[in-house]
């Protein structure tokens, strides 16, 4: 299970796109503007491949809060997904 242990600082985020894996996963965290509000995207996709040479399929996206709270709500999300993602051909 992540926590929010396993992530770097959202000003990391700020900067540059925060990638890792966990399991069987992997994640990348991105800073996005939405209607002028900065928002935090966070992609999941199964290992074995990096964001690039993944097809787009297998990814799945959610936008939240660029704050402390959304960080926490994007951590449960990519709880709540794990399995489905892991699994996934």
């Amino acid at each position: 299970m992540l926590t929010r242990g396993d992530f770097l600082s959202l000003n990391f985020v700020k900067k540059e796109d925060y990638t890792g894996s966990y399991q069987g996963i992997r994640y990348m965290l991105h800073q996005e503007t939405v209607d002028e509000e900065k928002k935090l995207k966070v992609y999941i996709w199964p290992e074995p491949f990096g964001f690039e040479a993944t097809p787009d399929e297998k990814k799945i996206s959610e936008l939240f809060p660029f704050s402390e709270e959304g960080m926490t709500q994007a951590i449960d999300w990519m709880n709540e997904r794990y399995e489905m993602v892991k699994y996934r051909d």
